[in-house]
């Protein structure tokens, strides 16, 4: 079974954790300095939280995937729809070892497909794996195409 992701770039991790926390009924299930996370089975989402100096708002979407063969079925999908712009394999992201899909819908929305598989102390690794198709950030997957491309650094 999958549970829907959400991620959301915040400017104050300690008012966020409180607002969510009386919003979702529960504390989150994991905080850090910069990074809570909720893990809800009703309705079932994995919804994160980081204030790492990135505009605030979602950051991304996404699908956990509960084994490695969904996260497969999904990468597959992703390739079928020439969506995937970053697959990635044991990386280290938002505390977590994953294997992950990053794709872009037609809009230029942020998706991260993953399989979790373990917990770690670090937000993210000192390298991620390259992608000569895809520009990376430090972490969250390869960097919007609407930061990019050349046209997102076009005077008006």
């Amino acid at each position: 079974m999958k549970r829907f992701h959400v991620h959301v770039n915040v400017d104050t991790l300690d008012a966020s954790v409180r607002f969510y926390s009386i919003l979702f009924g529960m504390e989150p299930t994991v905080v850090k300095p910069d990074y809570a996370k909720w893990m809800l089975d009703d309705p079932r989402i994995n919804f994160a939280i980081s204030q790492r100096g990135r505009p605030t708002g979602i950051d991304h979407l996404g699908l956990q995937a509960d084994e490695a063969a969904e996260l497969e079925a999904i990468g597959q999908r992703l390739h079928a729809a020439d969506a995937v712009a970053l697959a990635e394999k044991a990386t280290t992201c938002c505390y977590a070892r994953s294997d992950k899909f990053w794709a872009e819908d037609p809009q230029g929305v942020r998706w991260e497909s993953f399989y979790s598989f373990g917990e770690t102390s670090a937000y993210t690794a000192a390298s991620q794996p390259a992608s000569p198709s895809a520009a990376t950030s430090t972490c969250c997957g390869p960097a919007p195409s609407c930061c990019t491309s050349n046209a997102a650094h076009a005077s008006p």
